[in-house]
């Protein structure tokens, strides 16, 4: 059974968006996911504030005043992205979640694509699917883009996940799927290569990228890659110690 909204409808689908220090980006993001996403889908927007030092926690208690689809949850010390997001997913009341990152660079325009996509794939296999953003055209400085390429060849070459982009912030899944994943530090970065050790499949799907318009980024080349390098070899032992059961029958009823 769905949740319901605050207009009583279900919510089909929950935006969950993780963010650290991103006030002057909070209003002109929700205002574009709702534009996106109105009329389109029943939908709740999930903002986790990871710690903040900034205004984005009374910037998000304003914005709740004008979007009654807007929930925020915060965390009182920075746990770090992949915590952000868990915790948002966890929190999420619909069965669809779609992540995008807070600072702007995603663009909302594209999740209804996402869930098109998402919703033509029919049947058992439903249950393990990631539609995952591709951005073919990066929109960041030089160095920006050659750690990315150079930590997601890194990263595709040990997992063989064969994904152009794990690290673009845009994603469509199930939520049921995401909650029985590992939750570890960085693991957003392995959300395709969790989904595959699941049994699942990734769609790769070619999205808009923009320009940092505000604020600053909180990554470089060493929080890309090298910190990550431990996390690589950890989802490589998880991928090879799947844990995949198939229920052949089900008894209705047990006594007590």
């Amino acid at each position: 059974m769905q949740a319901a909204g605050p207009d009583n409808q279900p919510i089909a689908i929950s935006v969950v968006v993780p963010v650290k220090d991103e006030e002057e980006n909070v209003i002109p993001l929700v205002t574009e996911i709702v534009a996106a996403l109105d009329g389109v889908e029943s939908f709740e927007i999930v903002y986790v504030d990871d710690g903040s030092g900034d205004r984005t926690p009374a910037i998000l208690k304003e914005a709740k005043q004008k979007f009654p689809m807007l929930r925020s949850i915060r965390h009182k010390n920075g746990a770090g992205q992949s915590n952000a997001i868990n915790t948002g997913v966890h929190a999420a009341r619909g069965d669809v979640i779609a992540t995008l990152d807070g600072d702007g660079q995603n663009d909302p325009a594209d999740i209804p694509a996402l869930l098109k996509r998402y919703r033509e794939v029919s049947g058992p296999e439903k249950s393990l699917i990631m539609i995952a953003g591709w951005r073919a055209k990066r929109k960041d400085t030089w160095l920006k883009r050659i750690s990315s390429k150079v930590a997601n060849g890194v990263r595709s070459t040990l997992l063989g996940d064969a994904m152009p982009d794990t690290g673009c912030g845009l994603k469509v899944f199930p939520r049921a799927m995401f909650v029985g994943f590992p939750a570890f530090n960085h693991m957003h970065r392995f959300m395709p290569a969790l989904t595959i050790r699941a049994g699942g499949k990734v769609i790769s799907v070619p999205v808009n990228h923009r320009p940092r318009e505000r604020g600053q980024s909180k990554y470089g080349l060493f929080n890309r890659l090298w910190v990550g390098i431990v996390d690589i070899f950890g989802v490589m032992w998880l991928k090879s110690r799947p844990a995949r059961v198939e229920i052949d029958t089900e008894e209705t009823s047990r006594s007590s």
